[in-house]
């Protein structure tokens, strides 16, 4: 009996010092990244934002490694058990901000009931306006730098992502997914994703950017099996470049 109880004690110690704990939630990782020929995307705008060219976000692929940025990864519906940490939807507010003639960030993660700051730190008057499904569209007018800005919440959550658009400069755009749970990623300009503190068990996550739309979806949801622990990964998801054109 007391070998076994010098065992359990020992392993105990062992997952406290490697920083692992099995408390039945794991994460997840993985990347996006394209197959195939690249369209060529010329910019948005020559010389129209102080004499600045204006890049075409909306195709992000890295010269090396062919990583994919600004794909969504989520889950399909939010989980029966939420890892206690990341319950509330967190206290800080997403800020899309007017610069150089462009929304930043492109793309935004949004919780429900989280605070929205949209201002501008530009010379000149701008508009935000969209049209969620669930949520009360807006269509909100910016003085130049307004750096107070306007503030917007979203009770619900969004089955899709809704774009965000300019009137006054129609090459503005902008893409918020609003989730009612804390897994969802957005994978950085290497095209990697990290989602954590994901309770155990089966999983089905949806993938999505904006010109191929969907490369996974409801029917064909990308599926894991996360383990208590550990970092599970979900390998490499390759996107057809003729898809991006």
């Amino acid at each position: 009996m007391f070998p076994r109880i010098a065992g359990v004690v020992f392993l105990g110690l062992l997952l406290a010092r490697t920083g692992v704990a099995d408390d039945g939630y794991g994460d997840l990782v993985g990347r996006v990244v394209v197959e195939g020929d690249v369209p060529s995307l010329s910019p948005l705008g020559k010389g129209i934002c102080a004499g600045k060219d204006v890049p075409d976000e909306s195709l992000l692929v890295h010269e090396s490694n062919r990583g994919l940025a600004n794909v969504l990864v989520y889950l399909v519906k939010s989980p029966d058990r939420v890892h206690p940490d990341l319950a509330m939807p967190p206290t800080g507010e997403r800020v899309l901000a007017q610069q150089d003639c462009a929304f930043q960030p492109h793309v935004m993660i949004v919780r429900s009931r989280q605070k929205v700051r949209i201002l501008t730190s530009g010379a000149v008057t701008h508009n935000a306006r969209a049209s969620p499904v669930r949520n009360s569209p807006f269509n909100v007018l910016l003085s130049p730098a307004n750096r107070e800005g306007v503030e917007l919440s979203f009770p619900v959550a969004e089955s899709l992502p809704f774009k965000v658009v300019s009137d006054l400069r129609p090459w503005m755009s902008s893409y918020w997914l609003v989730v009612d749970h804390p897994y969802a990623a957005v994978t950085d300009p290497n095209g990697r994703f990290t989602i954590k503190g994901l309770p155990t068990g089966e999983h089905k996550f949806i993938a999505w950017h904006e010109r191929p739309g969907y490369i996974h979806n409801r029917r064909e949801p990308l599926e894991v099996t996360i383990e208590s622990g550990k970092a599970t990964d979900a390998g490499t998801i390759s996107v057809a470049g003729p898809r991006l054109k």
